[in-house]
């Protein structure tokens, strides 16, 4: 339709006006989605799965944030405004008003510290946006150190560097973490409040709510408890008495959640489920939201939230161990045996910051200290020559150079995986492939130096042969090793593919790893034979007598031959179901094995020891070895993998431990053992059901199931 439009001169001039016909397409659209199965996605040039994932779907409450919060015609109220109407009470409150405050307050706290913003979490607790003006003490004492409380938490996180968006979300948005109140005083204050409340629970004759008081009490003291702890783990002092008194208040922690949740339902609860409670508005600082659709929060409920801090609790008395070891190796160990529980962002930052204070930041002070404890880590694994042997880069200056320069270009890669444990465990992975290049780097290095060192060090002593290349080489495996194994954690291969992932594992990885641990552990007997020899000279060597020596990584070693064999016996299995057709396989039309084996060993490529395995050779090998066992039977792949199984926990019988994880792998390797024997002997061989894996014992290690 043409129609006359002027322009800011005032000119007129002819326009067409557009129409448009809009036309209903929801029962098109209903009647096509009939054709899609649960879980079927349809792709389209321009609309593809980047589209997918930045739709919002509108008037869903998770999706469409706005439709909740614009629920209803309730106006959220401001501190002043619920002060004025007589809807915010700030005196005379009940033990019970008390109690559900508190508890519903640290619920919002630990959806705090599980990725929700303060802003939908903490701050809709009216009382923290003035909490001078409280006039019942133990309110007001509480509310003040949450703020503290939030502060040196935020202190820990930001130091320790190992969050992310999802982990984590620092903006304050706007409000003040830091009142004008000293730690000492807060504490003052908090132990004021329990003397006062103590008093009262002794005169029992006057006070009529005793169990709300004594609830009350324990919220208080347990306040008070975590926030000495975490000041003093922040302070880090090097003592054992600093230690002492952590565990001291962490017992009391503990002791203070056991009344805590007995008394959970003590607080009061909102009047129903469209209603907020008293002292907490939900949409209070919906303003202060950046401008995009927010994130969904809800907010943990009480007994869950208790449940968590007493989780945490347990792992802060777990993670001051760490003070007692000097061990690099041990220090590592530590580390990724904490990260395997998926502990809380506040409790893994604490470990960093004890271990390595500012360990994103490498000081002169850390630098020179982790350099040392890099040395005696390297002494400590393989007793190079060079390290052992004063004389060595005594007499040789450019030696000393080059084993310095070494050991400082180790320092950052080291401190990386340390800084690396401490993520949560999908960032670990996208890490660890990261780490694999700088590993690299240093095992070419390792590689040079033990070559120059070769050359000089026979005229001192033992020939120094690949001495820092097998230490790096063991570390470097280790990361291969953590990386796929991750994979069955995370639930990222399918079961198709587990065959060849279990293959590199058995064939490659746990054999370079037990290798590099003998030749340590050669290394170290030598270095043992060498130092007695010398105390000997000048005796009589017919009187001499030597103890025998026992081998440094004989545990290690013992240990990773019966992952060895596990992952052996898995492998075995699992070709063996695939001759059964017991497992689904995805059609070779839409799924090519190639592209996905060399997707999920992407980060080996640029690895030159160990070199990795292209996929025409993994082929080659297979199919030569199903040629010299002389059989394509699945009934010999079970009995193969039967005796995988077998040796696998006859190994790990001879480790004589009580730690939990040999335990389970003990009793996993028995349970495949036995239905591997079912089905060498012809148990449901014409059975097309495919087996269960089931990863509730072990995340790395399932347990077989015939179904």
């Amino acid at each position: 339709m043409d129609y006359l439009e002027p322009d800011m001169n005032g000119a007129v001039h002819h326009s067409t006006k557009v129409n448009y016909n809009w036309v209903d397409i929801t029962e098109d659209f209903l009647t096509s989605v009939k054709d899609l199965q649960l879980g079927e996605l349809l792709h389209d040039n321009l609309f593809g799965l980047f589209e997918a994932m930045s739709a919002i779907e509108m008037m869903d409450p998770k999706m469409d944030a706005g439709m909740l919060c614009n629920r209803g015609t309730k106006k959220a109220k401001s501190f002043d405004q619920a002060v004025k109407d007589n809807s915010l009470k700030l005196e005379g409150l009940s033990y019970e008003e008390q109690i559900g405050i508190i508890d519903q307050t640290l619920a919002c706290i630990v959806s705090w510290l599980e990725g929700h913003s303060l802003a939908q979490t903490v701050f809709t607790n009216l009382y923290l946006h003035n909490s001078y003006q409280i006039a019942d003490r133990p309110l007001k004492a509480f509310c003040l150190t949450v703020y503290k409380l939030l502060e040196i938490i935020k202190d820990y996180i930001h130091k320790a560097m190992v969050y992310e968006e999802e982990d984590f979300q620092p903006m304050q948005y706007g409000y003040q973490l830091n009142p004008d109140i000293s730690e000492q005083r807060i504490i003052t204050m908090l132990r004021e409040v329990e003397e006062e409340l103590h008093r009262k629970m002794q005169n029992r004759d006057r006070e009529n709510d005793i169990e709300g008081l004594v609830a009350l009490f324990t919220r208080i003291k347990f306040m008070r408890v975590l926030y000495q702890v975490l000041i003093m783990l922040i302070q880090r002092k090097d003592d054992s008495p600093m230690i002492i008194d952590c565990h001291r208040l962490l017992a009391a922690a503990s002791d203070m959640l056991f009344v805590m949740k007995k008394t959970v339902e003590l607080g009061i609860q909102p009047p129903d489920e469209n209603s907020h409670m008293m002292g907490f508005q939900p949409f209070i600082n919906q303003r202060l939201l950046p401008p995009t659709f927010p994130r969904y929060t809800k907010i943990k409920p009480r007994k869950e939230a208790m449940v968590y801090f007493e989780i945490m609790i347990e792992r802060f008395k777990n993670l001051t161990k760490i003070q007692s070891i000097n061990s690099l190796h041990q220090a590592l160990d530590f580390f990724i045996e904490f990260s395997k529980v998926a502990p809380c962002i506040l409790s893994r930052s604490a470990l960093q910051l004890l271990y390595v204070p500012n360990n994103t930041i490498l000081t002169t002070a850390n630098y020179m200290a982790l350099k040392d404890i890099l040395r005696d880590a390297a002494k400590q694994f393989i007793s190079p020559p060079a390290l052992v042997s004063k004389a060595i880069l005594h007499n040789n200056q450019q030696a000393r150079i080059y084993v310095d320069t070494f050991f400082a270009h180790c320092t950052r890669p080291f401190a990386n995986f340390l800084q690396l444990c401490g993520h949560n465990r999908a960032r670990q992975r996208d890490k660890l492939a990261h780490l694999l290049e700088e590993f690299t780097a240093l095992q070419d290095e390792g590689e040079r130096v033990d070559a120059y060192l070769h050359n000089i060090s026979v005229a001192y002593s033992r020939p120094h042969l690949a001495c820092f290349g097998t230490w790096i080489l063991y570390h470097t495996l280790r990361i291969m090793i953590m990386y796929l194994l991750s994979g069955f954690e995370l639930e990222l291969y399918s079961i198709h593919e587990y065959y060849y992932i279990y293959w590199y594992l058995y064939e490659f990885l746990y054999g370079w790893l037990i290798s590099a641990l003998t030749r340590a552990d050669t290394f170290l007997m030598e270095q043992e034979r060498a130092m007695d020899v010398q105390k000997t000279k000048g005796t009589n060597k017919k009187k001499m007598k030597f103890k025998k020596k026992t081998r440094p990584h004989n545990r290690d070693i013992l240990f990773y031959q019966a992952l060895q064999n596990m992952c052996g016996g898995y492998y075995k299995a699992l070709m063996g179901f695939r001759m059964d057709g017991k497992l689904t396989m995805p059609h070779p039309q839409f799924d090519s094995e190639q592209v996905r084996y060399e997707h999920r060993f992407a980060p080996f490529q640029n690895l030159l020891t160990p070199p990795p395995v292209q996929y025409v050779e993994f082929r080659d090998l297979i199919a030569s070895n199903r040629y010299q066992q002389q059989s394509a039977d699945s009934m010999y792949m079970y009995i193969s993998g039967c005796k995988h199984f077998h040796q696998a926990k006859q190994l790990l019988e001879t480790l004589n431990s009580t730690d939990g994880e040999i335990l389970e792998l003990l009793r996993i390797a028995k349970t495949n053992f036995i239905v591997l024997k079912l089905l060498a002997g012809g148990h449901r061989k014409d059975s097309s059901v495919p087996p269960e894996f089931l990863f509730k014992t072990n995340k790395h290690f399932p347990i077989l199931k015939l179904t």
